[in-house]
């Protein structure tokens, strides 16, 4: 199976902006870690339907987001058309001493081989420039997908290691890589953040939206049958107070070039 950078596109974005506008909720505290100044040149690397582009244009900086989603990239323009927005791949980036800041948040962890990714966040940078972003780390949605692996290994259904999208480091591992490549880490921090999801249906739009890669070679009864064992399974675990709430587990570092 050919690694996730290389897929077609996956992406909902309707259903990205209706029910995971938390993601986006979430990166608002990043952009106060990034601390941007007006007349800025920034990356917004992952940029999904742009909404944190947005927030950091209200802070005056010239920002360009990029996303390997067309229909997340369609999205943002259609309701951000000041800002410029491009179809790009993490791992292809091209761009070279150009922006005072490169901002991720919520992306890296889609993004394999993440050396290949550094390098070229790192030759974005101008000198001086400052890399910072979130992402999911060591043991993210453990809960979660150990139950959906589960199931579909009880169903007979082949599961390859490939078929997981992510890569989840511990701070020990991408620290090491953002060194590799030239940056001096100046913060990382890897912590727990219980992240509650939308209505009865919250689990079940999470995996459709986040989690289909994991089914390659499932049919779709058999899918949603396994779905409605992984709600009744982890119900107990994961339900409270009339919502789901997902095991995420974050990382964010910040790096100098």
């Amino acid at each position: 199976m050919e690694p996730f950078q290389n897929t077609k596109e996956i992406w909902d974005a309707d259903l990205y902006d209706k029910k995971h506008s938390f993601v986006s909720e979430y990166g608002n505290s990043l952009i106060e870690l990034l601390a941007p100044k007006r007349g800025e040149k920034v990356l917004d690397l992952g940029c999904g339907t742009g909404d944190l582009s947005n927030a950091l244009y209200k802070y005056g900086v010239d920002v360009i987001g990029v996303d390997k989603s067309e229909s997340m990239v369609e999205q943002a323009t259609r309701k951000y058309p000041y800002i410029s927005f491009m179809v790009k791949d993490a791992t292809k980036l091209n761009y070279v001493s150009e922006f005072d800041a490169v901002f991720s948040n919520a992306t890296l962890h889609w993004v394999q081989p993440a050396s290949q990714a550094l390098q070229g966040i790192f030759q974005s940078l101008k000198q001086g420039g400052r890399f910072v972003a979130e992402f999911g780390g060591k043991g993210n949605v453990q809960t979660i997908t150990d139950e959906i692996i589960r199931q579909i290994k009880g169903a007979e259904f082949e599961f390859k290691k490939e078929q997981f999208p992510w890569f989840y480091p511990s701070i020990a591992e991408y620290s090491t890589l953002m060194e590799e490549v030239g940056f001096r880490v100046t913060f990382a921090q890897h912590f727990d953040r219980p992240t509650p999801l939308d209505g009865d249906n919250g689990l079940k739009n999470w995996i459709n939206m986040f989690g289909n890669q994991l089914f390659v070679g499932v049919p779709e009864h058999s899918k949603r049958e396994m779905i409605v064992n992984i709600e009744r399974n982890l119900k107990e675990i994961l339900y409270k107070d009339g919502y789901w709430t997902s095991d995420y587990k974050r990382i964010r570092v910040i790096g100098v070039k």
